[in-house]
């Protein structure tokens, strides 16, 4: 746990956002790690916490009192508003209920016992704060409140938030066009296998183009001819199957794995892409030889 700073040093602004006897803060605007001890005496205390990272991790020891945790980014734009959050509690998370807090109403996000589950939660970033509430027990010494947090872009299109385990809707001729230019990964490949896993399906692909990838979720699957092979998560309403044709898969990439966004049928796409091309409202280039 990091000691607190002398008050002599905290800007005016944030001794008056601290109600609490003691203030916790982090030189890392990505993460931050505290304890409700310094809360004993006092259970109804509210402390302030600032993130202002794309993504990183928050860890309370011992919850006690609440706190409330203000997630934005670093930089004020338009786009900055049209931001999504999404977390993911670690197994071990308890001790707690997470809320959304806007405007001094609240709307519950996570209970307690929802938490273990690991289940990713995602909200418009101008939906409020997170807003904290320890639960009262005799014995705090093994719960700890524990999650990872990331900002999404909303220009990733209705995909964006899929990873939250909303139902799997149909993207139009567009948001198809805007996912090749955007998402975190672009691939052209087939379904090999489907695996359903709770409350999500895992879906097993061959890809023999890899166009983009964010971070390292497919891997190299072939020695003589080149190929990526990896898995896909996506809501179990989508209800697909394997040995169906071949795929233009897009998505997004969430605490390391990688969620389904738009996937047509690659002929599907041909045929709208070929059609843009001619329009020419082709948001970006993609090369389909």
């Amino acid at each position: 746990m990091l000691a607190p700073m002398p008050a002599s040093l905290l800007p005016p602004l944030l001794l008056l956002l601290c109600r609490s006897a003691f203030c916790q803060y982090s030189s890392d605007q990505c993460s931050w790690k505290g304890s409700g001890l310094t809360h004993e005496g006092h259970a109804r205390d509210v402390e302030q916490v600032y993130l202002r990272c794309s993504q990183g991790s928050l860890e309370w020891l011992y919850p006690t009192g609440a706190i409330i945790v203000n997630l934005r980014p670093n930089t004020l734009s338009a786009a900055a508003a049209r931001l999504s959050v999404c977390i993911k509690p670690l197994a071990e998370s308890s001790g707690t209920n997470i809320y959304l807090d806007r405007n001094g109403k609240l709307r519950l996000l996570l209970r307690d016992q929802d938490q273990a589950r690991g289940k990713v939660q995602c909200f418009g970033i101008q939906e409020g704060a997170l807003f904290i509430e320890a639960i009262a027990h005799t014995d705090i010494s093994r719960r700890t409140t524990a999650f990872q947090y990331e900002l999404v872009s909303d220009r990733l299109g209705p995909q964006a938030r899929r990873a939250g385990g909303a139902p799997c809707q149909p993207c139009s001729d567009a948001e198809v066009l805007l996912a090749v230019c955007t998402n975190d990964f672009v691939a052209r490949g087939s379904i090999e296998k489907v695996e359903e896993e709770e409350e999500r399906s895992s879906v097993t692909v061959e890809l023999r183009r890899l166009y983009r990838q964010k971070t390292q979720v497919f891997a190299p699957g072939g020695v003589r001819v080149r190929r990526w092979t990896g898995h896909i998560k996506m809501s179990p309403q989508c209800a697909v199957r394997s040995g169906e044709g071949e795929f233009l898969f897009t998505g997004t990439v969430r605490f390391g794995e990688a969620w389904m966004g738009c996937a047509p049928r690659y002929k599907d796409f041909l045929r709208l892409y070929g059609e843009a091309q001619r329009q020419g409202t082709n948001p970006c280039h993609m090369d389909t030889d």
